[in-house]
């Protein structure tokens, strides 16, 4: 690939709908190039176990599946860089998209697949101990508390999930909810209720973080308030943020449209992933607020290399 070239397709992402984008791109012949951005094969990759992709019984890991799709996409002549777009001048025919090395990509047509990050809970405390205690990623982290006492924050899938792959390494796990109900999946529950029986896990309801407290170096409590003003202080070494994600689009706000959450928004009419710069198509976390799920990702990144085939067929 030549600096000058002006290339049909560049993918921006290298999770689920990134990856099904390059392979069905290069299936079009459109020679894609997918840059795999800072957390290459996305969310996924820190995902210990996967239940329900189709076709995969065996419950294969995150980082198993996304090397699959990566290697499918190879295989096929997706070429991928592992860099990350700083810059997006999409409005033109011909879109330019700046690297972090400082390399310039032009193309006739981008997808978005930028995916989502970690929220976290913005509190001073939290801030002062990421990476000595507090973390968003049981799987990159949970190695560093095994037999430890933890704190999982959250009531959705993603909390559920983290709270049950630390109870297979820690000692005890808190799973703290500002409510009583949850938004997970039912089979998620049942498998914390049934560490709860054992003694493994606790929950802590109608509960808010107050203040993760330490000596400095490394935390040694999580202070929670209940809804009745009483207070508890947890007492544990780790505290993991599983309170939802936020779409990966800032770098995109002057480009497209997006919605009041950062979402982008797509414009159907002109196609299933069409955003509101033609010639630009978005997939996956990143315009999707609703389902967030693996394979939903991977089908609107499908549904984006079709419409810009098609509008690259048009053009």
């Amino acid at each position: 690939m030549e600096q000058s070239e002006i290339l049909n397709v560049v993918i921006i992402g290298s999770g689920p709908a990134g990856y099904t984008a390059g392979i069905y791109a290069a299936r079009a012949g459109l020679k894609p190039v997918l840059i795999a951005g800072s957390e290459v094969g996305g969310q996924l990759i820190s995902t210990p176990e996967i239940g329900n992709w189709p076709g995969e019984k065996d419950n294969p890991s995150g980082f198993d599946l996304m090397q699959k799709l990566q290697d499918h996409a190879k295989s096929l002549g997706t070429e991928i860089i592992f860099d990350t777009v700083i810059k997006a001048a999409l409005k033109d025919k011909v879109k330019t998209l700046t690297l972090s090395s400082g390399k310039e990509l032009k193309a006739l047509t981008v997808i978005v697949a930028t995916g989502a990050k970690a929220r976290f809970l913005d509190i001073e405390s939290e801030q002062k101990y990421k990476g000595h205690g507090v973390s968003a990623c049981a799987t990159c982290d949970g190695f560093f508390f095994r037999k430890k006492d933890v704190a999982v924050i959250g009531g959705g899938s993603a909390a559920f999930v983290e709270a049950i792959f630390l109870a297979s390494l820690c000692n005890k796990v808190y799973l703290v909810h500002r409510r009583r109900g949850f938004r997970s999946e039912n089979v998620l529950i049942d498998k914390f209720k049934a560490l709860v029986e054992a003694g493994k896990a606790e929950f802590v309801l109608d509960a808010v973080v107050d203040e993760i407290k330490g000596d400095g170096n490394a935390v040694n409590a999580l202070a929670v308030k209940f809804k009745d003003g009483s207070k508890r202080d947890l007492p544990v070494q780790g505290v993991f943020v599983a309170i939802g994600h936020a779409p990966a689009t800032e770098i995109f706000k002057d480009e497209l449209e997006l919605d009041k959450d950062g979402y982008i928004v797509l414009h159907k009419e002109n196609g299933a992933a069409a955003t509101s710069c033609p010639g630009v198509f978005a997939a996956g976390d990143c315009a999707d607020k609703v389902y967030r799920q693996a394979i939903t990702s991977a089908g609107s990144g499908c549904q984006a290399a079709l419409d810009a085939e098609k509008y690259l067929l048009d053009a």
